[in-house]
């Protein structure tokens, strides 16, 4: 049976919504927000009545020329949000969730919108509704957490959704199971989160939000603790200014001026040489982060190092990461997979009874 799957993924200023018929997308349609619209509004959560009229709107439309109704879905998958650490996987929609959500209890961004807008329209059609890996994914083993201050502990963010669908596809490619395999895996965008994947779990993490890893395009990634302390003493910064810049105005755009990648490869095509020593030392940073999670295998076999994200359609840098990395395993190259296609192969592998729905319990 080929199943026909909505996705709803909630944007800062818009609304992604494809419509998937088994692999086939067959819908895929942005739904713009007036920025105005959106910041005249008191929080994310007051957003919901903006962004479920225009979803409505758009799909009545479309099932309309379709000649087609609710009645012909078999699911809706809302982007995952902000919500308490939890396992990967598929998740109902329910009242606990909707509550963390609203009251954006443990952080406020728009994707905590996906799960109320995906349970509307499901209990409209009488379909079920899912959210699949959200970003607050936890797999990450105890031994992970711990640093030399008992008040800081690692924490597990990462691009679930990439990663885990990066992941199973370099799966099938070597004909094993996700959760036989061991991977070290690589989402490389505007942040670069680096996982290491052991048998279906998601053990440890460089965290693509806490100041860990490699400089990314416009993060500064890892920076030596005392020389951050001193910046602040300076007075050249204060903590508020210091958080936007290590997070939004560093690394590739901190040294180039652009945080677009693409005119980073351009630049060192035409023999700029301050571009070449920073992509040296972004390749550099992306293949020592990666290879120092290679314990967290456990000793196992490593079945490959997958890149993904963006970042991994630049020939430039997969061939010098792969010069890097080709001693430890295979090097996967994953481009052109979606958080859309990736929520609906969630729902599927549900449905298909492939894989337990789990409940959120907050």
């Amino acid at each position: 049976m080929t199943r026909t799957i909505l996705t709803i993924n909630p944007g800062s200023t818009s609304t992604k919504v494809v419509i998937f018929k088994g692999d086939k997308v067959v819908y895929d349609k942005e739904l713009m927000h007036p920025r105005q619209e959106l910041a005249s509004l008191s929080s994310v959560a007051a957003q919901f009545p903006l962004r479920s009229h225009a979803l409505t709107e758009a799909l009545s439309e479309a099932l309309a020329k379709a000649g087609k109704d609710g009645r012909n879905f078999d699911a809706v998958v809302g982007r995952g949000g902000l919500l308490a650490p939890l396992p990967g996987g598929t998740y109902s929609i329910n009242h606990r969730m909707l509550d963390d959500l609203r009251e954006a209890r443990y952080g406020e961004h728009a994707c905590n919108l996906g799960a109320p807008m995906a349970l509307e329209i499901g209990q409209t059609w009488d379909i079920p509704a899912y959210v699949v890996d959200p970003p607050v994914t936890d797999e990450m083993v105890d031994k992970a957490r711990l640093t030399g201050l008992p008040q800081v502990r690692r924490r597990s963010i990462f691009h679930a959704l990439s990663q885990r669908g990066a992941a199973r596809t370099a799966a099938a490619r070597h004909g094993v199971d996700y959760a036989q395999g061991r991977f070290i895996v690589a989402h490389m965008g505007g942040g670069i989160s680096i996982g290491a994947h052991r048998e279906g779990q998601v053990v440890d993490v460089i965290n693509a939000l806490d100041g860990e890893g490699p400089m990314s395009p416009e993060r500064c990634g890892s920076l030596p603790a005392l020389e951050v302390l001193n910046l602040l003493d300076s007075g050249t910064y204060d903590s508020a200014t210091l958080r936007h810049t290590i997070l939004r105005e560093g690394g590739l755009f901190a040294h180039l001026g652009t945080n677009d990648f693409r005119e980073v490869t351009a630049r060192m095509e035409g023999g700029d040489a301050k571009a070449q020593a920073v992509f040296q030392a972004l390749s550099y940073g992306i293949a020592k982060h990666a290879a120092s999670l290679m314990p967290a295998l456990n000793g196992g076999k490593l079945t490959a190092v997958v890149l993904a994200g963006g970042m991994a359609r630049s020939q430039m840098l997969t061939d010098e990461l792969t010069r890097l990395l080709d001693w430890a395993g295979p090097v996967e190259i994953v481009t052109g997979l979606e958080e859309m296609q990736v929520m609906a192969q969630g729902a599927l592998r549900v449905l298909e009874g492939q894989e337990a729905i789990k409940e959120y319990k907050g």
